[in-house]
């Protein structure tokens, strides 16, 4: 299986990493309604137990995972960072 590579530009956040990669273990992209109304340790560990959501276009969308750098809520949603690429 090929290895995923999930590309941000968001460099203040924890798993951001040179080169414009995430280096989360598991990330959750949900729709802004849900990131709004969902505290942070609502994430991707618990993706299999929510339920499914239209976004209508990418507008829509965010990245739940973010955790500013330096944030005292990193480890709060449970996801860990990897090594580097």
């Amino acid at each position: 299986m090929n290895q995923q590579h999930i590309h941000c530009i968001v460099n203040d956040c924890h798993y951001w990493a040179q080169g414009n990669k995430c280096v989360a273990n598991e990330i959750l992209v949900a729709t802004d309604q849900f990131g709004e109304n969902q505290p942070d340790r609502v994430d991707a560990a618990m993706a299999k137990q929510l339920s499914p959501e239209q976004a209508g276009n990418c507008l829509g969308t965010c990245c739940k995972t973010y955790v500013q750098k330096g944030s005292n809520q990193i480890g709060i949603d449970n996801v860990k960072k990897q090594n580097t690429f």
